[in-house]
């Protein structure tokens, strides 16, 4: 059975700087296969991604979202998925204020 998650998500092969996501994710049970809003990530351990699209060959970053929201590397947009917003704010981030917000400006980890 496929374990479903909230997680970060990032296409990493047009831009590094590419907008951000976090939505939910089903994870095979061997955790090298993620499905994603019809896309199946595959796992790979190359350079700034750890997924790449079956189909397309795009590069990806999946992880598990930051407590303190700073998910992207240089900083930048995320957007949320509806359905994962209360799950996001509530349980993740401890933000209860924030429920209704579906995308917010993250911090560069690099500061």
């Amino acid at each position: 059975m496929n374990k479903r998650l909230v997680m970060y998500v990032e296409g990493k092969s047009h831009a590094v700087d590419g907008r951000g996501r976090i939505g939910w994710v089903e994870r095979s049970r061997s955790c090298r296969v993620y499905h994603y809003r019809g896309q199946v990530l595959r796992m790979s351990f190359e350079g700034r991604y750890n997924c790449f699209d079956a189909g397309s060959g795009e590069r990806y970053l999946v992880a598990e979202p930051k407590r303190n929201g700073s998910d992207k590397l240089n900083g930048g947009f995320i957007d949320i998925d509806d359905d994962a917003r209360e799950e996001y704010w509530l349980r993740i981030r401890n933000l209860p204020d924030c429920v209704n917000l579906s995308s917010f400006l993250a911090e560069s980890r690099r500061e």
